[in-house]
């Protein structure tokens, strides 16, 4: 991996470099057309797409649900538990997030408040290209039941020899209503617009490929999306206390998912940083998915050795990464210094991969530095707000001088007039 020394001013000027979210106007196209064919087409558009994209002939986009139950009762013992314990870790740190409405009434004859409405329909991207995602079922799916949505639906790529049980049953434990094989931008136009055979849905969520992404981010006002995810990320902060191999397997965890992922170390130890260096190098020769980890590893990993825990921390609230771990002594007592971050793993046990998968956070989490100002998937993704107000009459006129004032001054005669009716 590349190791730079430079200072923290240069520093935040490279991790821009690596981080920068950029367009690409030739997906921007193709993803327009395909949005704009889908919406015209609906179906017939669908079946061409999956023809041409996966080489797959579809007659029924929808899964019936009896074949959800069979794969439930395919998939082992042991993976079927390994979910069930999943569900009940997401379920259960979800079920913290859930949010009640309000009333204020202290000024009397004037009530205020906020109710909390789950979404009607939304529906669930799952990846299915070059891997399949069981855990992104659980943690997209869990949270919206968890809110109350009425129902839940879910897209996912046909594959030649039918989709993976381990995704059908996934979607049976995380009680999706329904499943549609159909992938790609297509499949974010159907959730978008709706087609005969596939129900329009009030938001989009879930991981993606870059077509996905522009597709979710075209759709934005036509539906609401969770986020335009971009490739995986993981920040590691380390000093020469941690154990180079563990965070050389911990940076090819996240390097393994995409060529464009982004594995990234700071330390304030050059000795650490090239023993991580060489042990992602010995690594990398025994990983399966070594052609994809090695890209990322080359074009978009790093290794920034600075001269202080502070200026570590400085440098990688810059990054503001999906995933950051904490390697350090007693990493707790540096939470304070995190401002951006999807995620966090605190200390040597808290692996990366046991928030993708078991600890019960979720791991549909912003990257590209969209941490800056966005927040991990959860159950507050899936409600909407309305808030509500009624006055007596006493209570009116007695702030009649005043909205009549602001009205008045921002020209909008309409509004004072329509106040002072009432008294009238």
């Amino acid at each position: 991996m590349k190791i730079y020394q430079q200072s923290l001013i240069e520093m935040k000027k490279v991790v821009k470099r690596y981080t920068q979210q950029t367009t690409d106007l030739k997906i921007e196209k193709i993803v327009r057309e395909i949005l704009a064919n889908v919406r015209q087409k609906k179906d017939q558009a669908l079946r061409e797409y999956e023809l041409k994209f996966d080489q797959t002939k579809i007659q029924d986009f929808e899964i019936p649900a009896e074949q959800l139950t069979a794969a439930l009762n395919e998939i082992s013992p042991a993976l079927k538990q390994a979910l069930e314990h999943a569900k009940k870790n997401i379920t259960s740190f979800h079920q913290m997030e859930l949010e009640n409405g309000f009333i204020d009434t202290h000024v009397p004859g004037i009530i205020r408040g906020q109710k909390v409405t789950p979404l009607e329909r939304v529906g669930l991207y799952v990846p299915g290209g070059t891997a399949a995602y069981p855990s992104t079922i659980l943690m997209t799916a869990l949270p919206a039941k968890i809110a109350g949505v009425d129902q839940v639906i879910m897209v996912t790529p046909p594959q030649k020899t039918g989709i993976a049980p381990a995704v059908l049953a996934a979607a049976k434990i995380a009680g999706v209503d329904a499943v549609y094989q159909v992938g790609g931008a297509q499949a974010i136009a159907a959730l978008a617009y709706g087609t005969e055979s596939i129900p329009a849905v009030n938001k989009i969520v879930g991981p993606g490929n870059i077509f996905v992404a522009t597709a979710k981010k075209q759709v934005f006002g036509q539906v609401a999306i969770d986020m335009v995810a971009g490739p995986s990320e993981i920040g590691i902060l380390a000093d020469e206390t941690a154990d180079p191999k563990e965070l050389a397997a911990d940076l090819l965890s996240q390097a393994e998912h995409d060529k464009r992922a982004r594995p990234m170390l700071i330390t304030n130890s050059l000795e650490l940083a090239q023993k991580v260096s060489q042990a992602v190098d010995d690594q990398l020769q025994r990983l399966p998915r070594k052609e994809i980890a090695a890209a990322s590893v080359a074009d978009r990993g790093f290794i920034a050795v600075m001269n202080s825990i502070p200026e570590m921390f400085a440098l990688m609230n810059e990054v503001a990464p999906e995933h950051l771990e904490i390697q350090l002594a007693d990493p707790a007592q540096y939470l304070s210094l995190i401002r951006n971050a999807g995620s966090v793993f605190l200390g040597r046990y808290a692996s990366e991969p046991l928030g993708d998968y078991l600890a019960g956070p979720n791991h549909v989490l912003p990257t590209g530095g969209t941490a800056k100002f966005s927040s991990p998937l959860g159950v507050y993704d899936f409600v909407k707000k309305t808030q509500f107000i009624q006055f007596s009459q006493p209570a009116l006129k007695a702030d009649l001088a005043d909205i009549t004032k602001l009205a008045r001054t921002e020209g909008l005669e309409g509004h004072a007039r329509a106040v002072e009716q009432r008294f009238k």
